[in-house]
């Protein structure tokens, strides 16, 4: 974990955490790194996007300033999702591509990530490096005069280009589906309804007016229960949610029922490895999936590669072994063959093109898996205590105590949060009640020992 960059580049509230000075220090301090590896002699570029929210035009302008004030060019290219900056920043042959965004969190956040121009996330030696130049001043940063500054340009094709993308990723047309889509007021907004309209779908809008406040408010991936309800009570096909950058998706089946980033995968998994384009028969998941998703492996011949928690961890694995369908429980999921990052609009038209494909509701495809009872605590500790966590015998005492007396039946996962002051105990298994008595005694263990 860098100092400036987390899991998921630089974030915080913006104004406050994240301000237009430390935005403009990130675009100089990135386009010096740009230039000193550059071996053109013209300049190199920059595609920036962005979500809804409010502060999205302020910082894109501080970054924008810090590009160009060091000789970078900056392609604006509006409010995308975030996996178009990942796809596009190759296509348009940019140096590095930005994405504003805080995700999923509230509006008064916003976040800088950072994509290089292969569409992968930097690494984290350039991260930092980045930091180091900003708190450390490592290296003096040259500003440019004249014609040396940088310029700005606004590109009018990036959206359609990514449109066509998704589009294109699709092999079976939508013709008599009747879905609803929540954009939770957010990047999803100004193309989904062009993606699923495109390949035939009727499409049904929810969250999808924003005003610079409203994204995830009580909408979208994270809170789906008003999608829930309207699908069942208006008899649809099925509902897509996607996050406020669009780069993670939850489905709702003809039911009503939440289907989760671990279903999604499985479903997706089980026809790529019917027609056999599940590579080395494996799918990529994080610890935090479902015991479920481990069993639905086990019973359907499919390998599970496991990760620690992050997407970034997650794609590391598919590339390395190469693997083409990975994510998290989330919602966040990596179809490789089409993309370099995590893409709702992606995955809601390969969970689409499944359902097509098999002839079979969402419903029943979702039964390959059966979901265990889970059961999550947060733990707030002290930053004494996140660290003296991996050692302290009285909490590894309780979770094997816990691990005993599921006899097998259920697991326990016991970690310390890498961007909070938490230690979350999470358990799975059969019987809620059991699970949830002795995810309370550790939770009680940890408090006393690390707060």
């Amino acid at each position: 974990m860098g100092r400036l960059f987390g899991t998921d580049g630089v974030r915080g509230i913006a104004n406050q955490d994240l301000t237009n000075e430390l935005a403009m220090q990130i675009g100089k301090a990135a386009a010096e790194i740009l230039i000193k590896n550059r071996t053109a002699d013209t300049k190199p570029s920059v595609m920036i996007g962005k979500d809804t929210r409010a502060s999205g035009d302020m910082l894109e302008a501080a970054l924008t300033a810090g590009f160009c004030s060091v000789g970078v060019d900056v392609i604006s290219v509006g409010v995308v999702p975030t996996p178009a900056i990942a796809y596009l920043v190759g296509e348009y042959g940019c140096e590095a591509g930005v994405m504003i965004s805080a995700s999923h969190n509230p509006c008064e956040y916003n976040g800088i990530k950072i994509f290089q121009g292969n569409g992968y996330k930097l690494p984290d030696e350039t991260e930092e490096e980045i930091e180091a130049i900003i708190l450390d001043h490592t290296e003096e940063i040259e500003m440019k005069t004249g014609g040396a500054v940088g310029k700005r340009t606004f590109c009018k094709t990036a959206l359609e280009d990514y449109i066509q993308h998704v589009v294109s990723a699709c092999e079976v047309r939508f013709d008599g589906m009747n879905i609803a889509i929540d954009t939770a007021n957010g990047s999803a907004s100004v193309c989904a309804k062009e993606i699923f309209t495109r390949l035939g779908a009727k499409c049904h809008m929810l969250s999808d007016t924003p005003d610079g406040v409203n994204i995830n408010a009580n909408c979208g991936s994270t809170h789906p229960e008003e999608l829930m309800e309207f699908v069942k009570a208006n008899k649809l096909d099925m509902g897509l949610a996607f996050d406020g950058d669009a780069d993670r998706m939850l489905a709702v089946d003809e039911n009503g029922n939440l289907i989760d980033g671990d279903k999604i995968i499985a479903v997706c998994a089980m026809q790529m490895k019917q027609e056999g384009k599940l590579k080395n028969d494996t799918a990529v998941v994080t610890v935090m999936s479902n015991m479920g998703f481990f069993k639905f492996c086990e019973e359907y011949g499919i390998k599970c590669a496991k990760t620690a928690v992050g997407d970034r961890y997650v794609l590391e694995r598919m590339l390395k072994n190469g693997y083409n369908i990975g994510g998290e429980q989330s919602g966040h999921v990596i179809f490789l063959d089409y993309a370099t990052t995590g893409d709702g609009e992606l995955s809601g038209v390969k969970l689409i093109e499944t359902v097509k494909k098999s002839g079979a509701a969402l419903g029943e495809l979702a039964k390959v898996m059966t979901v265990y009872p889970q059961v999550l605590i947060n733990v707030e500790v002290t930053p004494e205590g996140k660290k003296k966590y991996n050692n302290d015998e009285y909490i590894i005492s309780a979770v094997q105590e816990a691990e005993m007396e599921l006899h097998g039946d259920g697991r326990v996962l016991v970690r310390v949060s890498g961007t909070e002051p938490l230690v979350r105990v999470m358990l799975e298994g059969k019987d809620i009640e059991k699970i949830t008595n002795l995810g309370n005694y550790i939770a009680d263990v940890v408090r006393e020992r690390l707060s």
